[in-house]
């Protein structure tokens, strides 16, 4: 079975973000740095139900939870 191989521009479509590459730079510049204790999905700038996707894939490790870590990554 072969996992879905998503990119960060379709996890922030999915998040109801605009999602072209400059959007996506000028959204992770001006949230960084997350503070090294703080979850990702626990960042003050997400809606109620981004939090729960964010948290919801990677804790479940599905199809998402690689963008998720590349993008806390991005955010530290």
């Amino acid at each position: 079975m072969e996992l879905p191989n998503h990119d960060l521009g379709e996890l922030f479509s999915q998040l109801g973000l605009p999602s072209s590459t400059q959007e996506i730079e000028q959204f992770i510049a001006t949230h960084r740095p997350l503070p090294p204790d703080m979850l990702l999905g626990d960042a003050p700038f997400w809606s109620p139900a981004q939090s729960q996707f964010l948290k919801e894939e990677w804790r479940e490790d599905a199809d998402w939870a690689p963008m998720v870590d590349q993008l806390n990554l991005r955010l530290r």
